[in-house]
């Protein structure tokens, strides 16, 4: 299952901002990079604001989700694609847990290609992750 298109992060400036700033959590197959959502909001009387910043708190209400996967991994475009495919189905069935607003990456080692990893052990390391990383909607 794909994630739904506002749970995607797809810019390259929104991928930077979270190497950049983002906290990191290490797997043995997965890495996450986590960015914390802006909560500073600052009121003003203008119109044009308040609705910039009402089209901002939705935009931030969604937890985006990238996944980074290199040629690395394998050199079969195939693999890859199989690997993404299985990451985000695992994903697709954790977002209705994870907190608003957040923006992850996940970076797919090298071993998961060579260790024919399967979707319960991608769902069971990505639960770790997020739980390390206290993405969990209440840090559970």
């Amino acid at each position: 299952m794909a994630l739904p298109k506002a749970n995607r992060l797809k810019s390259r400036k929104d991928f930077q901002a979270v190497f950049r700033e983002g906290i990191r959590r290490n797997g043995s197959y997965l890495t996450l990079r986590a960015l914390k959502p802006l909560c500073s909001t600052k009121p003003s009387l203008s119109t044009t604001t308040q609705t910039t910043q009402a089209t901002d708190s939705v935009h931030l209400a969604s937890t985006r989700i990238g996944i980074s996967i290199s040629t690395k991994v394998s050199k079969r475009a195939v693999v890859r694609n199989r690997i993404k495919r299985q990451i985000a189905s695992a994903l697709y069935s954790l977002l209705p847990k994870l907190s608003p607003g957040w923006r992850l990456v996940f970076i797919v080692k090298p071993t998961t290609a060579e260790s024919k990893c399967v979707s319960p052990q991608f769902l069971q390391e990505l639960e770790q992750l997020l739980a390390q990383a206290e993405v969990f909607d209440g840090n559970s």
